[in-house]
């Protein structure tokens, strides 16, 4: 897959062929801090073979097997050692095939609440997702965890060993606490200082000016325009009355006989090109903003043709490129995947996307650029279910670009089957 800042701060992507849709893993969950023993349960994501699955595993490390089973499910528990772990659970089809789910854990020997989301002393936008595991010395378990937005204010509680939610919280300093409290009568805290920004937003940019669309098409991604190009058609339609919740949805074509083509479409918000009259000549606005979240409804008829949408943040200053790529793989496998700056390719996330057709589906996306330039990956939500992403990685170089941009992009599936999406109250938040 391939990405270039300088075209108009567009995101290009190349899909191979997909054969599974993904494995859903309940247990345990992406980037949580466990103790040992770590339960793990998964099930198989569908196959093209027509035989069917034949088993599961687990690994710990790279080549390690440590646990496998046939079918198309698996429970168990592995004892692990303290330390951080990139496991894998994996399936094997009977036409020897295979597909993957990355799982992130810390398994720790200590009792306790471990936060992964926000990050102390962080600035984030509101909602503001909070995201913790606990553990407990207490042979009965953990019972129940809360979060405290003040003393005495307990604005959320849940039951089990486990929290994720998002908060509406007004800008401000929050002193929250994250607390367990066990079967036995005891509890622990994690205390986390966040900072939620007031929040500066572009709302309805579906129906704003200053989109542009372009073709591209294996190998290269190169982007062509104006449509028919290469063998790819796009266009986009605003105003439209219905479907729409806001009586004026944006509907995006794509088509053609280019099979596994896209079409990328873009809009600058600040800086360069500026679409919103923020074009930040003296170059003493764009970096300045650190915290991001892009919110948007979407619709389709028959999902299933997409081989992926893609909603994508960018900032560029100073020579350097922030691009946080996002995309939900439909027909290539259900699952989110994210953009590696450095290594220029997708990263699988484990978390599972699957949208409904005729529905309109909720997306909101927070990254963050931190305080050392590196891109952070906050969280995902899909139709109220928030998952916690925490992965950061470094900037790419865009020398002599200066701007914020947002991206909506969709693929062509193996036989580039035409589809039509609907984008609808698109806001764009930025701190």
């Amino acid at each position: 897959m391939q990405k270039s800042a300088l075209r108009l701060a567009c995101i290009f992507a190349t899909l191979a062929p997909a054969v599974f849709a993904g494995i859903n893993v309940t247990a345990p969950g992406n980037g949580v801090t466990v103790q040992s023993p770590v339960h793990y349960a998964a099930s198989a994501g569908s196959t093209s073979c027509s035989k069917g699955v034949a088993s599961m595993g687990i690994y710990t490390a790279p080549g390690v097997l440590a646990y496998v089973v046939n079918g198309t499910s698996l429970s168990t528990d592995l004892t692990l050692s303290p330390g951080t772990y990139n496991t894998v659970v994996e399936q094997w089809d009977h036409c020897g095939g295979a597909a993957t789910a990355s799982i992130t854990i810390t398994v720790t020997g200590k009792a306790g609440v471990f936060v992964t989301a926000p990050v102390t002393n962080s600035t984030v936008s509101s909602p503001a997702n909070f995201s913790a595991t606990a553990t407990t010395t207490c042979s009965k378990g953990v019972g129940s965890m809360g979060i405290y937005t003040a003393p005495g204010v307990l604005a959320y509680v849940s039951n089990g060993a486990s929290l994720n939610t998002s908060l509406t919280l007004s800008a401000g300093t929050y002193n929250t606490v994250v607390e367990e409290w066990d079967n036995c009568g005891g509890a622990t805290t994690a205390p986390i200082t966040i900072t939620v920004g007031g929040g500066n937003a572009f709302s309805n940019l579906q129906k704003s000016g200053g989109w542009a669309g372009f073709g591209q098409g294996p190998p290269s991604f190169i982007d062509c325009s104006p449509s028919p190009c290469d063998g790819i058609t796009y266009s986009m339609a605003q105003g439209i009355k219905s479907p729409a919740l806001s009586g004026a949805s944006t509907q995006f074509n794509l088509g053609g006989t280019a099979d596994y083509s896209d079409a990328l479409f873009n809009n600058h918000l600040i800086g360069d090109l500026s679409s919103q009259g923020l074009p930040d000549q003296n170059h003493t606005l764009v970096p300045t903003f650190h915290n991001f979240t892009y919110d948007v409804y979407f619709y389709g008829t028959d999902l299933a043709l997409s081989q992926a949408v893609e909603f994508d943040i960018n900032q560029f200053y100073d020579n350097l490129g922030f691009i946080w790529g996002q995309e939900c793989r439909i027909a290539g496998g259900n699952e989110w995947d994210i953009w590696n700056n450095v290594s220029q390719k997708w990263v699988p996330t484990g978390i599972a996307c699957n949208p409904l057709s005729n529905s309109w589906n909720h997306v909101t996306i927070q990254v963050q650029r931190t305080s050392s330039n590196q891109l952070l990956y906050q969280s995902i939500t899909l139709n109220g279910v928030t998952n916690t992403v925490n992965q950061t990685y470094p900037p790419g170089s865009t020398p002599g670009w200066w701007g914020i941009t947002v991206n909506y992009q969709m693929d062509g599936n193996n036989k580039q089957s035409p589809y039509a999406i609907y984008l609808d109250n698109l806001k764009f938040t930025y701190n």
